[in-house]
């Protein structure tokens, strides 16, 4: 089972808080740091210095870090056109030696696409415009060397396009795929995906939304073991309860909650908690840090829970 990292900086973090986690989490031996894509903070409370671009986050991160994997949960397809979100990608994946991943999206907070001048179609056009997305990114990165990409769809049309510059990973980066729609979410991970991922989905649902994504890969002719499967979930970790009821605190929620929803409890319940998912079929969780100032939790996470899946 891999254990990542994953962090929502859109709740009011900075650039450096971001880099201590993700050195947190390469020196405990998690295998990535993932941090969400959003341009506007989610729920109530202090916004604090507002948003970070992931991108530009992730650029900075490539050169501040050796061995961890760099990635998003999820871009939206509706924040870039999918030639310069190619070439973004492929340039941190060149910077950090060929350690990136594309988490990709159809977008879902309209808010953020209001307040910062983003259009926000309707849900099925969304998905027309991730699908299209999908087909040129990877297949601007896959066109061989000295060749030309050309597209034409509905919402984005290339002539000619010099499919440069080429990522590090051949013949491309990861991409993963999420969400929770009944078909074209799973036909969209069968299709492109190397990682279908169910964000914060309790036991079994995550399984039934597993089984629908191998389906989908079924009926497409590929083999379903070939698409990693992943959840991300809350992570709450303490020795004692004084310790958790103060994590749970500062990750906004009630104890309760995440002890339902969420990783909650001690080491040894978080282990057993991982083994239920395992059991499903996933193959990773992200492990969702929302106080990103708790440095001592990644390392209790790094010591006593990762050493045992």
């Amino acid at each position: 089972m891999d254990l990542r990292i994953f962090v929502e900086p859109q709740q009011g973090n900075t650039y450096a808080q971001q880099l201590g986690v993700a050195r947190a989490a390469e020196e405990g031996g998690f295998d990535a740091f993932f941090r969400s894509d959003h341009y506007a903070r989610i729920g109530g409370g202090d916004p604090g210095p507002g948003p970070t671009d992931s991108w530009v986050t992730l650029g900075g991160l490539a050169l501040q870090t050796t061995r961890i994997r760099l990635g998003t949960l999820l871009t939206s397809a509706t924040f870039r056109y999918p030639g310069p979100l190619a070439i973004a990608v492929a340039q941190v994946d060149e910077m950090s030696g060929g350690r990136v991943e594309l988490g990709l999206g159809a977008g879902w907070y309209e808010a953020e696409h209001t307040g910062y001048g983003l259009p926000f179609p309707s849900l099925g056009e969304r998905f027309d415009r991730l699908t299209e997305q999908l087909d040129i990114i990877t297949g601007l990165w896959t066109t061989p060397a000295g060749e030309t990409f050309s597209y034409q769809g509905r919402h984005y049309q290339l002539a000619d396009s010099p499919a440069l510059p080429k990522p590090t990973q051949r013949p491309r980066p990861p991409v993963i795929i999420g969400g929770f729609g009944p078909v074209r979410t799973p036909r969209l991970a069968a299709t492109y995906g190397d990682e279908y991922n169910a964000a914060f989905q309790p036991l079994a649902e995550a399984a039934r939304l597993f089984d629908q994504t191998r389906k989908a890969c079924e009926e497409l002719g590929r083999d379903p073991d070939s698409l990693k499967l992943s959840v991300a979930l809350t992570v709450c970790c303490g020795r004692d309860e004084a310790e958790l009821a103060r994590r749970a605190e500062a990750a906004w929620q009630p104890l309760a909650t995440l002890r339902e929803a969420g990783l909650a409890g001690t080491p040894s319940e978080i282990v057993d908690r991982i083994g239920a998912y395992a059991k499903i079929g996933a193959d990773r969780i992200y492990l969702q840090v929302l106080d990103m100032d708790d440095l001592d939790h990644v390392a209790l996470l790094a010591a006593e829970v990762l050493p045992h899946v």
